[in-house]
């Protein structure tokens, strides 16, 4: 892919926006939504008497890890007294059995994913007794996606056995950098041999899918040691790959304010090691998915994303199982998030607060958001840009009742610098994201989101761009 763009284009777009795992985004959704209006649309969406043709995942997520590695922004809790993840599966049960309630059976789990935190932070009697209690409460598809995160510095090679015993079919490692000084910088020592006996115990399993997640921007980085870091992936031959831009938020992740802003790579230098990365990935087989996602061209994704039935949630970027219709995706556990059926709802992000409400016999919903025609609209201008690239306006028009060009004329006029700088190509009716725009994707579909304005810039919420 042409992944080449000029440093006028790189400081022109790196701007702070959303990554759009929803839309609206989080920052919009609402105290008002409650745990009665998230139990009311479960219901609903699961009558009987009107079949739900959607397909289902599932996510747990498991908040717990042992320290704390300085770049996360994820919803963690740091202890290393075991007792504590036993109270949480109590109450992440009684969660997960209040909603298998409601849930019409025939539905099939076509996603399941264990996050976190460290899900193997649990032991191998508390993993079995979740999965089983887990399956025993939905119907999973014959072929559904079965994943698990998984820290290579705390799973031993006992738990990959039970994995693979379980049902689990698809092993997510985290890697962000081979680099010991990188490591140091952001806690968290991980030698590439310790990687590579897991991956090598992975594949003799015989798991279907082995993913990598890499983080580009992190303090130390330079050109030339995550050139190695990424040809040591290569060699290494994971399905997939997530490369991520390090979002350095101190403001939302105090943490964060241990890694000195002085080590991290300058703009020019950062988009340079997206560069060599994408040159080196595509070079090696991979195709780019979108955004921060490689897959080979076997894999599901890439299937997906040439058959157009590609997707995105919470979870990233998703096949769905071939499916044209989005899954509903009911998430569990403390900050869990659950988005179908044009609404969103996230868990209560602290646990004395989830287990609060569990006690007194009601969803943890904490907040969430109830999509209106307009934002189902613009929810998919901006999914279709992400996962195809690609605008059809008589599609938009027959489906919403809608001129496209007349209702989004502010939109496209934003679009036409970028069309002038070559990352879309604006047809009379139609949009196409160029190989380089798509780059530059998150900026190509803010123009379509009706909240970035009222979003505060005294303390911005998003990460950059690029």
């Amino acid at each position: 892919m042409d992944s080449q763009a000029t440093q006028a284009l790189l400081q022109k777009y790196n701007t702070a926006g959303p990554r759009y795992t929803s839309y609206p985004t989080a920052p919009m959704w609402q105290d008002s939504y409650s745990a009665d209006t998230h139990e009311q649309v479960i219901r609903e969406t699961n009558d009987p008497a009107h079949p739900n043709p959607h397909p289902l995942s599932l996510y747990a997520h498991l908040p717990f890890c042992e320290q704390r590695c300085l770049f996360c922004g994820c919803n963690v809790v740091i202890t290393q007294q075991r007792q504590h993840a036993e109270k949480y599966l109590d109450y992440l049960f009684r969660e997960i059995e209040q909603v298998a309630n409601w849930v019409d059976k025939r539905r099939p789990v076509v996603q399941f994913h264990w996050g976190g935190g460290t899900p193997t932070y649990l032991s191998e009697e508390q993993m079995t007794r979740l999965f089983r209690f887990q399956t025993g409460l939905f119907q999973l598809a014959p072929d559904a996606e079965i994943a698990i995160e998984v820290d290579p510095r705390v799973t031993t090679p006992g738990q990959i056995d039970l994995l693979k015993a379980l049902g689990f079919n698809r092993i997510s490692l985290g890697v962000q950098d081979f680099n010991p000084q990188v490591q140091e910088a952001i806690h968290r020592v991980q030698p590439l041999d310790m990687t590579a006996r897991m991956v090598e115990q992975i594949r003799s399993l015989g798991f279907e899918g082995l993913n990598f997640d890499l983080i580009y921007g992190l303090p130390y980085q330079t050109v030339e040691s995550f050139t190695r870091t990424v040809q040591e992936v290569i060699a290494l031959s994971p399905d997939r790959i997530a490369l991520y831009s390090y979002a350095h938020v101190p403001w939302l992740s105090p943490h964060q304010n241990q890694i000195p802003e002085a080590a991290l790579p300058e703009t020019e230098t950062k988009f340079r090691i997206l560069q060599t990365a994408l040159e080196l990935l595509t070079e090696a087989g991979y195709l780019y998915i979108g955004m921060d996602h490689f897959a080979k061209p076997h894999d599901e994704l890439s299937q997906a994303l040439k058959n157009g039935n590609l997707h995105r949630n919470f979870m990233g970027y998703t096949v769905q199982q071939g499916k044209t219709l989005p899954s509903d995706l009911y998430g569990f556990g403390v900050s869990a998030i659950s988005g179908f059926q044009g609404q969103f709802a996230q868990n209560q992000r602290k646990l004395p607060q989830y287990y609060d409400a569990i006690d007194a016999g009601r969803l943890p919903t904490m907040r969430g958001y109830m999509l209106s025609e307009e934002d189902r609209l613009r929810q998919q201008v901006i999914m279709n840009i992400l996962c195809q690239g690609f605008l059809d306006y008589p599609m938009f028009q027959e489906r919403f009742g809608i001129d496209f060009k007349e209702h989004f004329a502010d939109a496209l006029k934003q679009l036409e610098g970028m069309s002038d700088d070559g990352l879309v190509k604006l047809g009379s009716a139609s949009l196409t994201v160029t190989p380089l725009g798509r780059l530059f994707s998150r900026n190509i579909a803010m123009p379509f989101d009706a909240y970035l304005p009222q979003m505060s810039s005294n303390k911005p919420t998003f990460s950059k761009t690029v």
